[in-house]
């Protein structure tokens, strides 16, 4: 069997070569859904034809050292790899850590190996001292392996995989540090709340005057700033958090813009401060499957055309101002929106995802007996000994 070769993507050809390689593994998989074509080759660092247009790289890159990475055989693309230095996760940890994602691959150990051992090298020679992964790129955007859940297609921004991808990983060294869960059930679920629960939302709710308003579509790109800036408050003292910095900040608001509906949104205001968000995003996958990932020219008008068809949505987490966390806010956020999810029509919710170790929001959800049917790994490597 002819040897591995490994390729750092320095062409564009290179560079269709590693954004492509999913729709040849995942040809025969009816539950893979494509990335948003553009949104992953910005991600990646790679220059778009709007890129080259407007020369507006994706900000994250400016607090990021990333090289991508091919595995060849027999003239064929057969794996890829992303080595990840972000600078914000570094800073505000002290850590000397670097991350892989993007990851890919034919089901082979010789390939993976060849993989993990360019990025480990590569992040090596740049006085990094351990490995966490899969990121892609960092913890505000897809992260985690799927480990549990292969039998249905994954919610919008969640990420899927083969099941013999833990194999690789974990065969070549890398140990779990972190599981996520993604909890998933039909709306009528939440008739099945504790009692304890309704007296928590009311009390909260009369303690601080809770004032609840949907999103403003007046100023929906600055509502949207505030949702990610609490975003950043709200999980500073999450493990493994890295915040958005401003420029990512404005990256996101911007293109959150057209995919998020006012009607499943939820604010809380206390004192005319607005100190926690709840968005539920509809699961936009099976449109993205049917434009096969690409945009343009016709593809986000057929994404948005007819949302109240789509009968699934994702609750991101709500997230609420230190100052008032464990206050039963989250509580009262979710309620606030739940109506308006059942009014659209929605048939089914995903919170997703939780980490296993918040047990706030994991014991919430299983205290209501919200079925569990996805978990998502994250794994660490020590390159150097502690």
């Amino acid at each position: 069997m002819a040897n591995v070769t490994i390729q750092p993507v320095e062409t564009r050809s290179q560079q269709k070569e590693f954004v492509g390689l999913p729709w040849k593994l995942y040809a025969q998989d009816p539950n893979w859904v494509p990335p948003l074509l553009q949104n992953h080759q910005e991600l990646l660092g790679y220059q778009t034809a709007l890129g080259r247009l407007f020369h507006k790289p994706h900000p994250f890159h400016a607090e990021a050292e990333m090289q991508t990475f091919l595995a060849i055989r027999d003239g064929q693309v057969c794996g890829r790899i992303a080595a990840t230095i972000h600078h914000v996760h570094n800073r505000t940890y002290e850590e000397q850590r670097g991350f892989f994602g993007f990851f890919e691959s034919i089901n082979d150990t010789g390939v993976s190996k060849a993989l993990f051992d360019v990025a480990r090298d590569w992040l090596s020679d740049r006085g990094m001292r351990a490995i966490r992964g899969p990121m892609n790129p960092s913890f505000n955007y897809e992260m985690g392996l799927l480990v549990k859940g292969f039998d249905a297609p994954p919610t919008f921004m969640m990420t899927y995989n083969p099941p013999y991808y833990a194999d690789l990983i974990e065969g070549w060294g890398f140990e779990k540090v972190r599981d996520m869960y993604a909890f998933r059930g039909h709306v009528d679920m939440v008739e099945t709340l504790d009692k304890k629960m309704w007296f928590v939302i009311e009390e909260s709710t009369r303690r601080f005057d809770i004032k609840l308003r949907p999103i403003d579509t007046r100023r929906f790109v600055d509502e949207v700033r505030l949702f990610l800036s609490i975003y950043n408050e709200a999980n500073g003292n999450h493990w493994g958090f890295a915040p958005l910095t401003d420029d990512e900040i404005v990256k996101m608001a911007n293109g959150m813009k057209s995919l998020i509906v006012p009607e499943l949104t939820s604010m809380a205001e206390v004192d005319g401060k607005t100190v926690g968000t709840i968005f539920g995003m509809l699961d936009y996958n099976p449109r993205i499957k049917q434009i096969d990932g690409r945009l343009f020219p016709t593809g986000f008008l057929k994404i948005l055309n007819g949302r109240r068809k789509l009968k699934r949505v994702r609750m991101l987490a709500a997230h609420v101002l230190p100052e008032f966390q464990r206050w039963g806010l989250g509580l009262v956020l979710a309620n606030s929106v739940w109506q308006r999810v059942k009014d659209w029509g929605i048939q089914e919710v995903e919170f997703s995802w939780v980490m296993e170790c918040n047990k706030l929001s994991r014991g919430t959800l299983e205290r209501a007996d919200v079925p569990r049917p996805n978990t998502y790994r994250l794994y660490d490597y020590n390159i150097a000994p502690t």
